[in-house]
């Protein structure tokens, strides 16, 4: 038990107790140390192998999970490009509709517009086609006729009928050197009037109507200048040029309005309208194409009849010798009378008052040099009353020795 034999020399090798006791520790100690290492390395080969095994199911998960997430994702996107398109499509389909709308109203506006003009210019095409006519008529039923001749058949025509009462003639008495064409005058009858078959009605100022009263009252009164112009005319009047006299002739003839019947610029869509009021320019003035020459006679005399009550009126007061304008005229007068009086009056107050603050200056003048004047002979009083011979003499022993002298 105490020997050991080489594996080498085959000789065998005694050894103590104690000695083999720590060889076999040794020897123990080496195959336990091989095996835990061989344990160890099992173990840890194993683990290995466990973690790899672990690991590739952790990337397998990973993956799956990745994938499913992807998945999700995918069909999340889709769900929401779907979501998306409606949406879009909705709000495509939504506006595609207010665009239609609105289109359809601008389309309806457009039509609208469109007709508007449309009626507009046949409007338009008809006031010239109605203008062409009216200068072919000028031109081939009124051969031979003036505009002034066509004036006086158009008012003839319907004279009987619509203007029973009525006076409407030639202009033939030159005032100043000027006429007009046609003057209109209307009449309406006066109740309080006794007739006298001698009496022409030929005013409307009722201010000098005293016992000879008028049968008719008359309320309304046009002057009419005619004007036409042949087309190949070089030299082109214009409306305006005539507006000055034309307001000359009816102050001249006492008339209230004054109208110009005009075929003058005919292109001017001014006077191509109707019925233009000038009176901006001169009082009651207006301009007329002939095709407006009845209805605006039509329209101021109705105008006018609305003021016949109070012309009636006022001639019922003349009646009753009731002399309103000699009583404004006696009053008046007593009133320059006084005024007059009350100027004078006051013209000799303020010359008098005027004479005394003279006066009264020149005295106050007065007074200050008398008591300038007192004062200077009060100065002069006291000094001759301080006066000595003493004083006289002193500082001059000469005069004081002569003075002296002579008392002796």
């Amino acid at each position: 038990m105490n020997e050991i034999i080489c594996p080498n020399c085959k000789k065998p090798f005694t050894i103590d107790e104690s000695g083999y006791a720590d060889i076999l520790n040794q020897v123990h100690s080496a195959e336990f140390d091989k095996e835990l290492q061989s344990r160890l390395q099992q173990f840890t080969s194993e683990k290995e192998l466990e973690l790899k095994l672990i690991s590739e199911n952790a990337n397998i998960e990973k993956q799956l999970a990745v994938t499913t997430a992807v998945t999700d994702l995918k069909a999340e996107l889709e769900k929401t490009k779907s979501e998306s398109q409606l949406k879009q499509s909705e709000i495509t389909h939504k506006y595609e509709s207010e665009i239609a709308i609105k289109n359809n109203e601008i389309q309806n506006k457009e039509n609208q517009i469109t007709q508007k003009y449309e009626s507009e210019l046949k409007l338009k095409d008809e006031t010239i086609d109605r203008l062409k006519d009216m200068k072919s008529k000028l031109s081939t039923k009124m051969v031979g006729e003036t505009l002034e001749q066509h004036c006086q058949i158009k008012f003839d025509e319907i004279r009987a009928t619509a203007f029973p009462n009525a006076y409407f003639e030639k202009d033939n008495d030159v005032i100043a050197g000027s006429k007009g064409d046609f003057v209109y005058r209307d009449y309406v009858k006066n109740t309080s009037f006794v007739p006298n078959a001698n009496e022409v009605p030929n005013t409307n100022d009722v201010s000098n109507i005293n016992e000879d009263l008028p049968k008719d009252i008359e309320y309304i009164s046009i002057m009419f200048e005619m004007k036409n112009e042949v087309e190949d005319t070089k030299d082109k009047n214009k409306n305006e040029d005539f507006f000055k006299k034309l307001d000359k002739d009816r102050e001249n003839k006492n008339c209230e309005y004054a109208i110009l019947v005009s075929m003058l610029e005919q292109d001017n869509e001014l006077y191509n309208q109707g019925i233009v009021d000038v009176s901006h320019k001169y009082p009651k003035m207006y301009v007329i194409r002939p095709q407006f020459f009845i209805p605006i006679i039509t329209l101021l005399r109705n105008t006018a009849l609305k003021s016949v009550e109070a012309k009636k009126e006022l001639i019922e007061m003349k009646s009753q010798n009731i002399d309103i304008n000699n009583f404004e005229e006696k009053l008046f007068g007593i009133r320059d009378k006084i005024n007059r009086d009350y100027k004078l009056a006051d013209d000799k107050f303020n010359q008098a008052v005027k004479s005394i603050d003279e006066a009264i200056i020149k005295l106050q003048k007065t007074r200050e040099a008398l008591v300038g004047s007192v004062d200077k002979l009060r100065l002069a009083n006291d000094k001759a009353e301080n006066l000595t011979v003493k004083k006289l003499t002193y500082g001059n022993p000469t005069v004081a020795q002569k003075i002296k002298d002579n008392n002796n």
